[in-house]
Formats: C-alpha cells, sequence, structure tokens
C-alpha cells in the first residue's frame, strides 16, 4: 500500500490469480493472465513434436546452477557475462565463454524484476518495493520506490531508471543512488505485472504507458512522443489492458514492440511515429532484424512478420498450446523456449524445425540470449545452459 493509502490493480501474466495492492488505482494484483485454453478444465493438448531432422548443429559447452527463479527473469548480456538472478535475492554473472561464476551476491529480499546492467553496475527490483544496484558481487545501495516494480530497471548513462506500478517513473545516480527526479504519469487503472518497456534509443528514454510507446527526457522525465501501438477498448478494465511487453526489438531509430493481448507494432523514434500496428493476441515480446519481426502468440502460433509494412511472413503452428517464451533471433535461427524445458530451433525463412534441445524438465524461464557465438538458456530449477550452434 502507498504512503497516502491508494492502491493499484495489478494483472500478473505468469503466476495464479490473487489479490494485492501496489500503488495508485484501484486493481487486480497478483493475478496471472491465463489464456482461456490454459485455464479451462478442457485445455487443448500441446502439440505433439514428433521426431526431427536436426538441419543446424548445436552443442552443448557448459551448465551452471542459480536459484529456483519464479519470477519473469530477463537475462542482462554484457560483452562475455551473463548476468542472472534468482528468486531468493541471489544475483550471479557468469562468463557465457565456459559457464564458470565471475561473482555472486544476495540482495537481501526476493527479487521481482531484474536484471539491469551496463556492465559496471547492475540493478534489480525486489518484493519489498526497493532498487537494489550492486557491483562486483557488492550491494552498492538501496532506495524505496512508492510501489513494486515488474520492469527490468535500466542502467545507462550511469544512471539507473526504475518505473514502477503506479506508473511512476525515476531516475537515480547509478553510484550514489541519489534520486535525480521522478515523474508521474497517468494511466488505465490495471497494470501488468510482467516486464515491460524499459530502453535507451540514442538519447531518448523509451518506455510503454497503457499501450503507448513513450519518448522520455532522460535529464528530466519529461515526455517528448508518445506513439500509440494499441488502443484501450472494451468494457471492462481487463479487456482494456493494452501494456507493452519486453522483449522489444530494435532497428537502428525503429523500436518494434508487443502490447499485450492486443497488437504488435513498429515506431520510429526520431519522429515518435507510429510505422505500423497489427492485431496480434500474444503476452511475450519480440525479436527481429530490421527485415522481419517474430512473435509468438498465446496459443503457441509463431508469427513472422515483413518489419517494412507488418504484413505476415509466414506463420507456425507446429508449437501450439506449449506456453513459449518470447523468441531470440540467433543467425538463420528463431529460438523459442517452453514449458517443458525444451527449446526450439525454427528456420527464420519459414518456420521449419532445425533442432530441439532439451534442457532439465522445468520451464524455459526467460526469453533466450545470445552472448557472443554462445546461445544461454535459463530454466526455473535454475540451471543455466551455454549452447553453441555450429
Amino acid at each position: 500500500m502507498m504512503a497516502d493509502g491508494s492502491m493499484t490493480m495489478v494483472l500478473r501474466s505468469r503466476a495464479v490469480c490473487g489479490l494485492a495492492l501496489a500503488g495508485a488505482a484501484l486493481a487486480l494484483a497478483g493475478c496471472s493472465y491465463m489464456p482461456s485454453w490454459l485455464s479451462s478444465s478442457s485445455k487443448p493438448k500441446p502439440a505433439e513434436l514428433g521426431p526431427i531432422e536436426a538441419k543446424l548443429a548445436v552443442r552443448q559447452i557448459w551448465t551452471a546452477r542459480v536459484g529456483q527463479i519464479g519470477f519473469p527473469l530477463q537475462v542482462h548480456v554484457d560483452g562475455a557475462s551473463a548476468i542472472v538472478a534468482s528468486e531468493d535475492g541471489t544475483v550471479t554473472a557468469l562468463d557465457t565463454r565456459n559457464g564458470q561464476e565471475l561473482w555472486r551476491a544476495s540482495v537481501g529480499a526476493k527479487i521481482a524484476a531484474g536484471v539491469g546492467s551496463d556492465g559496471k553496475v547492475s540493478a534489480v527490483l525486489t518484493r519489498t518495493n526497493e532498487v537494489v544496484a550492486l557491483a562486483q558481487g557488492q550491494v552498492l545501495w538501496r532506495q524505496k520506490l512508492p510501489a513494486q516494480g515488474y520492469t527490468v530497471p535500466l542502467v545507462a548513462g550511469e544512471r539507473v531508471f526504475v518505473v514502477a506500478a503506479d506508473r511512476s517513473i525515476a531516475a537515480f545516480d547509478g553510484r550514489s543512488g541519489r534520486r535525480l527526479w521522478s515523474q508521474q504519469r497517468p494511466g488505465e487503472p490495471l497494470v501488468l505485472s510482467q516486464p515491460g518497456v524499459l530502453i535507451a534509443v540514442g538519447d531518448t528514454l523509451v518506455t510503454g504507458f497503457a499501450g503507448r510507446l513513450t519518448g522520455l527526457n532522460p535529464g528530466n522525465g519529461t515526455v517528448r512522443w508518445e506513439a500509440p501501438i494499441a488502443t484501450p477498448r472494451g468494457t471492462n478494465d481487463v479487456e482494456r489492458l493494452v501494456e507493452l511487453v519486453a522483449n522489444v526489438s530494435r532497428s537502428g531509430d525503429v523500436v518494434c514492440a508487443r502490447a499485450f493481448q492486443a497488437a504488435v507494432g513498429c515506431v520510429n523514434t526520431l519522429r515518435g511515429q507510429v510505422l505500423w500496428s497489427k492485431t496480434a493476441n500474444g503476452a511475450t515480446g519480440v525479436s527481429g532484424d530490421g527485415t522481419l519481426l517474430f512473435g509468438t502468440e498465446s496459443n503457441g502460433t509463431v508469427v513472422a512478420w515483413r518489419q517494412a509494412d507488418g504484413e505476415k511472413a509466414w506463420t507456425s503452428e507446429r508449437l501450439q498450446y506449449r506456453s513459449l517464451t518470447a523468441p531470440l533471433l540467433l543467425g538463420r535461427a528463431v529460438v523459442i523456449g517452453d514449458s517443458t524445458g525444451t527449446v526450439h530451433l525454427l528456420s527464420r525463412e519459414d518456420g521449419s524445425p532445425l533442432n530441439r534441445l532439451v534442457a532439465d524438465g522445468s520451464a524455459i524461464a526467460a526469453a533466450p540470449v545470445s552472448a557472443g557465438d554462445t546461445l544461454v538458456l535459463v530454466t526455473d530449477k535454475g540451471t543455466v545452459y551455454g549452447f553453441r550452434p555450429n
């Protein structure tokens, strides 16, 4: 609860529902979004995978262990290091060349969002409503937030930027933790409790508010432009929820993002102009390369859009009802994890299978990431894998 006694309803997308208080207006909190096919007692059976002929050779080169994940993790890659957080408050940096631990630290509280880093300073949000900054395995500072946060902090320009569930955004000095500025943004009464958009594009801080990609002045938080990827519609607050979700795809000045269960679109961030927006029914982010944009829908359909105009290049239903992660475009493969711990490598050209990797049997906990020529995967049980495509 906020100091003023106000509340915010938060709709969670990965956990099972409950009610909680988080910020500035009444809302569902701690409640996980579940597609109708997943919540139904007669939910469809996940698509059978069948045998596969490996058309892209991939070998496992290392494994490492961190703690149980249990929250919507984002893995940060900086050069040859990957920084991973576990639910119990542990943050670990691994060398992606061999899986060796570079450093490990505890923030002293369960983690709600992480990890953001610039390679020197790393930051996470805790379930006790704090932003905690670390460097080389040591806690630098911690600051209390006005509400719970679910979006991974952005560390850039020697500052740490944080978005909270009450739609406030704040900047802190990266070394001292001194609050530099904060701004309160209006929005719909529901907030989605999964990571949203917060990135730097040139000299603009780009974030998402209620379906709008928004460019802010990083020096003071004032709005430079707003570009609506989706517009709230519907007869109730749940139907009107169109929050932008991580991950995004950036090609130069163009940023493409997904609005939760509503649309996928691309924005020119120099002009703050929507290039296109297409109806799409998914809850995870996108990945692309400036030519094609890839995403997974809530029913497990994988879609490729042409980035130039948003028209579909192909769709694949081979992975339906398998609870897919956001994709990673890696060379000629689109890499996607599922809830069984299986990782699928699909052709970027037509979605056909290239290979399949099997982890420890628990769900893939985060969108796959790449560090140089290493593919990094993390499972809910806390197993971290390094794979190398040939």
